[in-house]
């Protein structure tokens, strides 16, 4: 039988893990919790230890762990720099303590260099090289993948293209910037566009507040994405802006790097077809014309980091 590949994937507001085989595409057993707001990495920690150890006593011991996590990362050393979402990640050891936890090698590496991977080797990105990957989320973060490996950079922090500016003076950035585009076109900023215009746009806003029972404190992106679904205007406008930022971003990477592929995941890139046109159409208006812009969704959806994750701890021969 071949090995175990235990994968772990700590997202933004969400844990999976899943069991498979080395060589296969297909989960022995899979467990997946969303964490409540006001989570800290301690939380997070051990409510992915217990998921762990429940998938272990299901299937046996793994010979491997994987582990994306939604962060910038120090894969060399296994650290953890920081959470932008959630508190307690800091200089946090991570490698180590699950080796020491598990008995076994790991390795990590940041969610959306961990999603390109599972892409390339799993999913849409087949025979695609070079190839980025957005995941386009709580945040928004990138990938590439180049002669077939992730490429890092020199600090390991290649790909973060959620922290490039596309709106000069606009939004807060959680990196202390303005107008980057995580801040105008990740999940977290719809809903927070949807506050903001509903405050300042008082008749849609009522509108759309009643067409989805919400209130305004209580909106999500995936809230906009259904009233815009519905045909109610300020959501479509919402997601319109937020969509032509990112293909702004995605336009910018094309121009630098020349990708043979771009593919999108992350819970915002079901936000339906409206949203996918405004992206490819930006994308293309910023692209040089003479590079063809080939975008196209994740072929594994919220489980592209975790198949990457088997990847990353050689599950994928």
């Amino acid at each position: 039988m071949q090995p175990l590949i235990l994968a772990l994937d700590f997202g933004g507001t969400k844990l999976s893990a899943a069991m498979t085989t080395a060589g296969s595409q297909h989960w022995l057993a899979h467990r997946r919790v969303f964490t409540p707001t006001d989570a800290d990495g301690a939380f997070e920690y051990q409510t992915m230890l217990k998921m762990a150890h429940e998938l272990i006593a299901e299937t046996g011991k793994p010979a491997a762990i994987g582990v994306s996590f939604g962060g910038p990362v120090d894969a060399t050393r296994g650290l953890v720099r920081l959470s932008h979402h959630v508190p307690g990640w800091e200089n946090t050891p991570l490698a180590e303590n699950l080796r020491a936890e598990f008995g076994v090698p790991v390795a990590i590496e940041n969610d959306a260099n961990v999603a390109a991977l599972g892409e390339y080797r799993f999913g849409a990105g087949k025979n695609s090289d070079p190839l980025l990957y957005l995941t386009v989320s709580t945040g928004i973060g990138g990938g590439w993948i180049l002669g077939g490996k992730i490429y890092g950079g020199a600090d390991g922090m290649a790909g973060e293209i959620g922290h490039t500016v596309v709106n000069p003076g606009g939004v807060p950035c959680v990196c202390g910037k303005r107008g980057c585009v995580e801040a105008e076109a990740s999940g977290t900023a719809i809903a927070h566009r949807a506050r903001r215009m509903i405050d300042a746009n008082v008749a849609d806003g009522m509108e759309m507040l009643a067409l989805l029972a919400v209130s305004a404190h209580e909106i999500t992106a995936a809230d906009v994405s259904r009233a815009a679904a519905q045909g109610n205007l300020l959501a479509r406008q919402i997601l319109t802006d937020s969509a032509r930022f990112l293909g702004q971003g995605i336009g910018n990477a094309i121009n630098l790097m020349n990708p043979k592929r771009v593919i999108l995941g992350g819970g915002v890139t079901k936000a339906g077809d409206r949203w996918w046109n405004v992206v490819r159409y930006a994308a293309r208006r910023y692209a040089l014309p003479e590079i063809p812009v080939d975008i196209v969704p994740a072929a594994l959806g919220d489980d592209a980091p975790l198949w990457g994750a088997v990847a990353l701890a050689g599950g994928d021969a």
